[in-house]
């Protein structure tokens, strides 16, 4: 039987049908991927994608749960995507925004617009995951410059890390709270957090900006993004996205 038999598609096709059946293009597919859509195509005429297929399970999981997302689907994707390695068994330098990464384990998801209004609940899971570890947060923040009650960089809001924020043409600032560099939050505090907002990953983050003083009452994020990981001589953990 060849693995592209169309009667007996590999794991990577069935997935992708799957998001097709779900109103989705091949060309979005390839996009939350981070690849070409020739290389999907491909997964049904060649029977390629095994490296994909960890990713393809998370975003089926996702959008079954009525993520639509794309921006937040690619995220997902990112984060279980297989990095390919390198003659010498090293991991390969990839382009891309960087997610955290110390020694034991480290996972990213991300929110956009759409996944903003749902309550971003496809994040909680990262959360509940990284505090079962014994885990650290830290988490990007993206919302009109005047909804930040404090400067930009200053070390009240942002203890540890100083970086210069741009504000961006539509009138927004993104923040980072948390590093591994600083330590970063208790991920057992944020999962509380969660919790008590009910799974709203968005109203979790919301809370905890205006309790603390760095948000006005009536601030919105637009963007959003949870970055764990579990500290050197912690045991590793495996975490889902979705």
């Amino acid at each position: 039987m060849s693995p592209a038999d169309p009667n007996h598609p590999n794991e990577a096709a069935r997935l992708t049908q799957e998001l097709l059946d779900a109103g989705y293009t091949k060309r979005q597919v390839a996009g939350m991927l981070g690849r070409d859509a020739s290389l999907v195509s491909q997964f049904f005429t060649k029977g390629k994608g095994a490296a994909f297929v960890n990713a393809l399970r998370q975003l089926v999981r996702a959008v079954r749960g009525g993520e639509r997302d794309e921006e937040a689907l690619s995220g997902i994707a990112e984060a279980n995507t297989k990095r390919r390695t390198t003659k010498t068994g090293q991991k390969a330098r990839v382009r891309g925004k960087d997610v955290i990464g110390t020694p034991g384990g480290s996972m990213a998801g991300r929110a956009g617009k759409q996944a903003i209004k749902s309550g971003a609940a496809h994040l909680a899971g990262v959360i509940h995951a990284a505090a079962a570890a014994d885990g650290r947060v830290a988490l990007t923040v993206r919302m009109l410059s005047r909804c930040f009650t404090l400067s930009a960089g200053s070390r009240q809001d942002s203890p540890g890390i100083r970086r210069g924020v741009v504000p961006r043409a539509d009138g927004t600032q993104e923040r980072t709270y948390g590093s591994a560099a600083t330590g970063g939050f208790p991920a057992t505090e944020w999962s509380q957090r969660v919790a008590a907002s009910h799974g709203d990953v968005v109203h979790a983050v919301l809370t905890w900006l205006v309790e603390t003083g760095r948000a006005t009452e009536d601030a919105e994020i637009v963007y959003l993004e949870i970055r764990t990981w579990t500290p050197t001589g912690h045991q590793t953990s495996e975490v889902l996205i979705g």
